[in-house]
């Protein structure tokens, strides 16, 4: 299953401040940015904290989508809106300030592929009062091709966040992650249980996602954000 990214239409809410009161026009105006979109051969299941159709849902795929850096829109809305010009149905959604074209990075490992876009304005640590919000976001969707219980998404989940530190430990960011990261899980109904550090396809999780988000942040990092 191949990914793309191509230039797809979407009502951005033109935002500058949150105090601005958003006119009709520019709530109506179409905006043509780069996004991300993989469609799945067949639908999966899918675990995700992601802020269209997140939680345990039956996708027909997923997609980055591009907002402004002080986007303070419907994400509901907009989100429904995104689909529904981009004749899609059923996708869960990620939203990201970061310039996809320039920090999208994938990685493919055993069964398990890492779709990962990064951007590191606003890092925490978990468990400590974070700094001041910023935007920023670590965005990670990994395809699993297995079939896995509902457990072994959330095991997945667990695996690919403990790399995700690993990755910015290494890399020099005294952070757990950033203040709004978003990770989704995809894969068959099965019946493997577990996909911890332990396994093979955990140890396939996490090489993923290292590979994948070291490759996005050294992007961003040259971007200059």
């Amino acid at each position: 299953m191949l990914a793309y990214s191509e230039k797809l239409k979407f009502r951005e809410l033109k935002t500058l401040n949150h105090h601005q009161t958003i006119k009709h026009q520019d709530r109506t105006k179409l905006m043509r940015r780069k996004h991300h979109i993989h469609p799945f051969e067949e639908e999966m299941l899918s675990l995700s904290n992601a802020p269209h159709n997140g939680g345990l849902f039956k996708a027909r795929g997923f997609f980055f989508m591009h907002v402004h850096k002080n986007y303070r829109g419907d994400y509901r809305r907009d989100c429904r809106e995104f689909e529904r010009l981009n004749g899609l149905k059923n996708y869960v959604g990620f939203m990201t300030a970061a310039d996809i074209e320039d920090v999208l990075a994938r990685a493919r490992v055993g069964k398990v592929e890492a779709h990962v876009t990064a951007g590191i304005t606003n890092p925490a640590i978990a468990g400590e009062t974070p700094p001041p919000w910023r935007p920023g976001t670590i965005n990670i969707a990994l395809i699993i091709d297995e079939g896995l219980t509902v457990g072994a998404l959330a095991n997945a989940i667990m695996t690919a966040t403990e790399a995700k530190t690993y990755t910015l430990l290494k890399l020099g960011y005294n952070a757990t992650g950033t203040t709004s990261d978003g990770i989704g899980v995809f894969a068959r109904e099965g019946a493997v249980r577990w996909t911890g550090t332990a396994t093979e396809l955990g140890i396939s999780i996490g090489r993923a996602v290292r590979e994948a988000l070291e490759e996005s942040i050294r992007k961003w990092e040259k971007t200059g954000k």
